[in-house]
């Protein structure tokens, strides 16, 4: 089973700025492969599928010397992002939904990247849980890249960590865990209850007598 833990971050000043320069850089690639799997159908009448993608990836950071400093994995979620866009677009035209063809993301509307393999890709935590250290590597000289960033675990983390999704929200920075714990089952119970739903004027009755108001919000 996995589960979800979501941590406020306390980047200083510099911190926040590569935080924000590995948004931008996520962004634009996310367009640029979105753009191109546009271009491919609208002038040749071709797909261009994911793992054809993220093999462009090393001529990327080859070229653009900027995305060296972004991890790998990082750089292939967001083809991975991409391609499920697309994939959700079919899946509704299929099934006759109003589609919705994948969009651009302008400036502020991309707000986070994720580590897939989080502890195979540099996120770990430090200090007792005080400190989180997130692989980015520095654009200044003066600067160690992102590195170790304090955090607030305001409650433990459970279970072995599978991915790790840094978000902004506002003018905060946080970040969200997905581990996998074993499950807990509940306690056998040999309890059963009737609900009546839709009795006016309630939104339901239980077969003990007790009723429920619909919420109207």
């Amino acid at each position: 089973m996995r589960k979800a833990f979501k941590y406020r971050l306390y980047p200083t000043k510099p911190q926040q700025k590569d935080l924000e320069r590995t948004l931008s850089l996520c962004r634009h690639l996310y367009n640029a492969a979105l753009q191109e799997r546009r271009d491919a159908y609208k002038k040749a009448g071709k797909s261009v599928g994911l793992y054809q993608q993220k093999r462009y990836l090393p001529e990327i950071r080859a070229e653009l010397p900027e995305y060296k400093h972004i991890h790998s994995q990082v750089l292939q979620n967001v083809i991975e992002r991409v391609d499920l866009a697309f994939k959700g677009f079919f899946r509704r035209v299929k099934a006759g939904q109003k589609a919705g063809y994948p969009r651009f993301k302008g400036k502020g509307r991309y707000d986070s990247f994720t580590f897939p393999q989080a502890y195979e890709t540099g996120v770990k935590l430090q200090d007792g849980g005080r400190r989180v250290l997130l692989k980015v590597f520095p654009w200044r000289e003066s600067s160690h890249g992102i590195g170790s960033v304090k955090v607030k675990l305001h409650r433990p983390l459970e279970g072995k960590i599978k991915t790790a999704t840094v978000k902004r929200e506002g003018e905060h920075w946080y970040i969200i865990f997905i581990t996998e714990v074993d499950p807990k089952p509940l306690p056998p119970s040999e309890e059963a209850i009737g609900i009546d739903l839709g009795t006016n004027p309630h939104f339901l009755v239980t077969s003990e007598g007790e009723m429920v108001e619909a919420p109207r919000h």
